[in-house]
Order: C-alpha cells, then sequence, then structure tokens
C-alpha cells in the first residue's frame, strides 16, 4: 500500500517510524488532520448550506452595503474554515487576529485597522481594494473569537472592534461562539449569520471522504459512532477518527472510544469538582471549562477552602495556592499570559489533590473579594437600589440585593441581567458584586455596555420631545413652569396633592398627572 510521506506508522512491537519524502532528508510527522482536509473553497463546506451561501451573497454584494459580517455558531461546525474558503474563492488576502493573539486596541488598531482601512501588509497606505476599487486586491480581515475579547488582557479592544467595523473600507468577517456575548452596538453595525451544528448525516461523509483518502478501511458503525458522539462537531468528528486511525490501516466500531465534547461548567460546579468530588487531573479538566480568568478562580477556591477542607487539608491546599498566586503575580509584572496555566496548575489540580478523599454534601459558597474596598462597593450599590426604589439602605441591603444576586447569579438570564444594570445604573464592579462574574470578563463588560444603550433608549422614549428644541411648545411650557411655581407658594405638599388628585378635579392636576407619567422609572426597566 502507498502511504502519504508524511504520515507516522507504528508497527506490531515497535514503536513509530516517520518516512520521509526520497527527495529530502527532513523527517515529518502524521498532519493535524483538520488542517489539511480544511475546505479550500466555499463549496466544500459541509452541513451549513444556507449560511454557506448567505456568506457568499455577503462578499459579492460587499459595495453595495459595506457591512462587517458576524459569523456565529457551537466550535467546530465550520466557520473560520468557510471565512479562509470565501477569501481564496474572492482571490482575497486575508489579515487574521485570533484568541492566541493580545487584542487590545492597540493592535486592532495597528494591524486590523490598517488592513480594514485599505493599507497594505507591509504598511503603505493606498492600497487597492477599496470599496469600489479593484475587488481581487481586498484584504478580508478575520477576528477569530470576537466574543471573547478579555476586559485587563484585551483592553480596549471590545470598544476598538466596534469601532473598526463602523470605519472599516475593506471586507471584515467576526467570528463567534456566542452571539448575545457581544455588545448591542457591535451586533447591530454589523450583518449576522447563524452556522448550525453539523448534522450527523453530513459528518459521516466527510469522514468516509478522509478514510477513502488515507487509504483506510473502515466499519460504517465506527463512523456513525464517531458521528454521533461528536453531537454536531465536525472537527471534533475528524479529531477523534485520526486519534482511533493512529497505527491502522483499518477502523471498527470496537477501535473508537469517545466520549463526549467538554462542555461549558458553571462556577459552582467547579468548585464542587475541585474541592469535593474529581482528582487532580480531572479538576484541571474543568478548571479549562469555567468561564473564569485564573486569577478569579484562585480567589474563589481560596474563599471557600475552609467550607470543606479539614485543617490538615487545608493547610495543603494553601500551599499549592500561595504558588498560584505567586504565578499570577508574574503574570501582572511581565504582561505573559502563558504563565495562566501554572497558576492554574496549581489552583484546580493542586487544590484536588490536597484533598485525602471525596467530599459529599451541599455547601453554601461565597462570592470571593474580587477588588480591593469592596465593602465599599456593596455600601454603593446598595445606596443606588435605595434611591432608585424608595427604601432604606439597610431594607435594600437585607431585602432587595440577595434576591438581585439569586435572579442574576453568574450573569444568567442574560436580558434579566442587563435590565437590572440600565434599572439601576450600574458599573462593571457593581454588576461583578451582584453576580459574582469576573469584573474584568467579556460578559460584564458587554452587559454594562448594553444597559447604557437601554438607558439611553428609554430617556429618548419618556423625553416626550423635551430635548427637540424649537417645537413652539414654549409658551406651554412656560405656563406649566408658572403654574408649578404657584403651587409651591401655596406651599401644598406634593405628596397631599397628588393624593387629593383623585378626588378633585383641579384644573392644573390633570396636566402635572400627565407629566408625571412621562418621566422614567423603574417600571420601564423591569
Amino acid at each position: 500500500m502507498n502511504l502519504p510521506a508524511e504520515r507516522v506508522r507504528s508497527t506490531a512491537g515497535a514503536p513509530a517510524v516517520a518516512t520521509t519524502k526520497q527527495a529530502t532528508s527532513h523527517i515529518t510527522i502524521m498532519a493535524d488532520w483538520t488542517e489539511r482536509y480544511r475546505p479550500t473553497t466555499l463549496s466544500e463546506v459541509r452541513g451549513n448550506d444556507k449560511a454557506r451561501d448567505a456568506f457568499h451573497e455577503w462578499a459579492t454584494t460587499w459595495d453595495d452595503h459595506g457591512q462587517a459580517v458576524i459569523l456565529y455558531g457551537s466550535p467546530g461546525v465550520g466557520k473560520t474554515s468557510a471565512a479562509h474558503a470565501l477569501a481564496a474563492d474572492m482571490g482575497w488576502e486575508t489579515v487574521e487576529l485570533n484568541a492566541s493573539d493580545q487584542r487590545t486596541a492597540d493592535v486592532i488598531e495597528r494591524f486590523a485597522g490598517r488592513a480594514a482601512n485599505n493599507a497594505t501588509l507591509a504598511g503603505s497606505a493606498g492600497g487597492g481594494g477599496a470599496r469600489g476599487g479593484d475587488t481581487e486586491s481586498r484584504q478580508l480581515v478575520i477576528l477569530d473569537e470576537a466574543d471573547n475579547i478579555h476586559g485587563t488582557y484585551d483592553r480596549g479592544g471590545a470598544s476598538a472592534i466596534t469601532k473598526l467595523v463602523k470605519d472599516a473600507s475593506q471586507p471584515i468577517v467576526l467570528i463567534a461562539n456566542e452571539f448575545y456575548e457581544m455588545s448591542r452596538g457591535l451586533r447591530n453595525a454589523c450583518e449576522d449569520i447563524e452556522f448550525r451544528d453539523v448534522s450527523a448525516r453530513s459528518i459521516v461523509p466527510v469522514l468516509r471522504d478522509i478514510c477513502r483518502r488515507e487509504d483506510i478501511e473502515y466499519e460504517q458503525d465506527a463512523l456513525d459512532v464517531i458521528a454521533d458522539t461528536n453531537d454536531g462537531d465536525l472537527r471534533g468528528a475528524i479529531k477523534d477518527l485520526q486519534a482511533a486511525t493512529e497505527g491502522r490501516d483499518a477502523i471498527t466500531a470496537e477501535d473508537v472510544v469517545t466520549s463526549g465534547r467538554d462542555r461549558a461548567m458553571d462556577l459552582f460546579p467547579f468548585l464542587d469538582a475541585v474541592l469535593k468530588e474529581e482528582s487532580a487531573e480531572e479538576a484541571l479538566q474543568s478548571a479549562y471549562r469555567v468561564d473564569e480568568t485564573p486569577d478569579d478562580l484562585t480567589k474563589w477556591l481560596e474563599n471557600n477552602l475552609l467550607a470543606v477542607y479539614e485543617p490538615t487539608e487545608a493547610a495543603r491546599a494553601y500551599d499549592v495556592l500561595a504558588n498560584a498566586d505567586r504565578w499570577l503575580g508574574r503574570v501582572r509584572a511581565t504582561q505573559n499570559y502563558s504563565y495562566w496555566r501554572y497558576a492554574t496548575d496549581n489552583a484546580a489540580a493542586g487544590v484536588a489533590a490536597a484533598r485525602d478523599g471525596t467530599n459529599g454534601g451541599w455547601t453554601r459558597y461565597s462570592r470571593p473579594q474580587f477588588w480591593p474596598g469592596s465593602d465599599e462597593t456593596a455600601d454603593e450599590v446598595c445606596q443606588r437600589i435605595a434611591e432608585r426604589s424608595g427604601l432604606s439602605i439597610d431594607t435594600a441591603r437585607r431585602e432587595v440585593l440577595p434576591f438581585l444576586s439569586a435572579m442574576t447569579h453568574h450573569c444568567k438570564p442574560r436580558e434579566l441581567t442587563v435590565t437590572m444594570t440600565a434599572a439601576y445604573d450600574l458599573d462593571e464592579a457593581a454588576v461583578s458584586f451582584i453576580t459574582g462574574s469576573g469584573e474584568s470578563t467579556n460578559k460584564v463588560e458587554s452587559i454594562v455596555a448594553d444597559a447604557e444603550e437601554l438607558r439611553a433608549e428609554a430617556i429618548e422614549a419618556h423625553s416626550s420631545g423635551a430635548f427637540a428644541g424649537g417645537t413652539g411648545d414654549g409658551d406651554d411650557n412656560a405656563t406649566t413652569a408658572d403654574s408649578d411655581s404657584a403651587a409651591s407658594d401655596r406651599g401644598d405638599d406634593s405628596e397631599t396633592r397628588r393624593s387629593d388628585s383623585n378626588a378633585d378635579t383641579d384644573g392644573d392636576d390633570p396636566a402635572e398627572t400627565d407629566d408625571d407619567e412621562n418621566q422614567a422609572g423603574l417600571n420601564d426597566f423591569v
């Protein structure tokens, strides 16, 4: 059998040996099949025909609309592959920033911004391909994981992206897993196309084609198991196929050992996993599935350790947490975020390894202090709630704040969290305090941004033309002002007058009632 030169085969009882092409002396290893068999044209993108056609339509009509596009959907469904395939079809160069790149405002403006505003990769201005120009010399700007811009590491990146898509003179593709994790302003500025999970029926032909091209015999049941197990993740299915066929010329259903794709884990199940249930290796894998920074995870573990561990276990755990804190200090000092992995190793695997066994039962976990002076933040939050609800600060702290925290835990449901943030005019620190999510996460920043837009819309809706200017209502406004002044001179108590208006028909009262009804209040948000 003629095998591809870059494949690695292992014979029975012998180590794997890399084969080489006769014409070269370089040793080659087994290539990643997800890269080798990545679609080279849009027609090869499987399982999302409608999205593929809409994406092609966006590109061919870009001169007419000039909008950026958001491709969103689950991981592994072909979003990034479709973007590169489109560029190949259109003859466009690509400029890409992905999750491994730092994406601060400065980086986005220097690299993606330069390309999006029609400068060549070499840095010269005035390159071809701007709107209405030479389409073949265009550059397609691809920003992967656009929903995962972290507040500290990618400082200013979210606002820079929004500005970029509004001002760009080149086509831009934003790729995201969670559409609503991006700010409303960014979503409204772009066209959006959803890539749905790839069905098992569409995955199987891809796996079959790869087996044929790799000269691997297969049982149909083996391919069916891989496709069904991966739950719509085409990339994951290809990786599982490659793993199952390593060192083999054939694959059977018995050869396929797969498990479900890793899913995101909430914070409290993570704490249970590390402090009670899982081994060190399992706890480390769980840490990678939580949408929190290693800094925040370390603080959660440190704050709740004594609620579960015995003193001797806690002593060992605090030792490894001290190591984690050292690595986090190096991150802050050097801005080298590759050190995060070592902090996670200590915080998750180290703390789990400090246990003598497993623990059961339910534990009430408490929120750590994410920032210095969190007591001041708590007072500010309670004061905002009290002012806008007509309550005392003590009542807001005892009777309102606990319910808000329970209803919006970890910023879910998102729309309710946005509504709460708008109603009480909260900033990132306050939202983080109430929900328990990290202040620096993209999730919290996008919620605050959407809340600001919601407040602006509510103010405009209830202004009743007060800011329009020159509408000819000056006399009416003056009359209302005179009426209010006269009422003030009479010394009438506003609350008494408001209650009396239900029984009396004084000529000025209806106007005042209308004015009150036109004011924005909490009911306009919640």
